[in-house]
């Protein structure tokens, strides 16, 4: 799971691991499997690296921060 903010400044957490496409059209466009979409203000390199430190951390069996 991974913390990203709307463009209205709402923080959200999502399942990055129902994501299945990510465009940058020039906000940051996060779209599901199951076909429904999210506008965030997170960068690439940030959404990147989101889900980059949450995978690694349920390899090494991290659960809760």
């Amino acid at each position: 799971m991974i913390e990203v903010k709307s463009l209205s400044g709402e923080e959200f957490i999502l399942n990055s691991n129902l994501i299945e496409k990510i465009e940058f059209i020039p906000e940051t466009k996060i779209t599901l499997t199951t076909g429904k979409y999210f506008l965030i203000k997170d960068t690439k390199n940030e959404v990147i690296n989101k889900i980059i430190n949450y995978n690694q951390k349920i390899y090494k069996g991290i659960t809760v921060e």
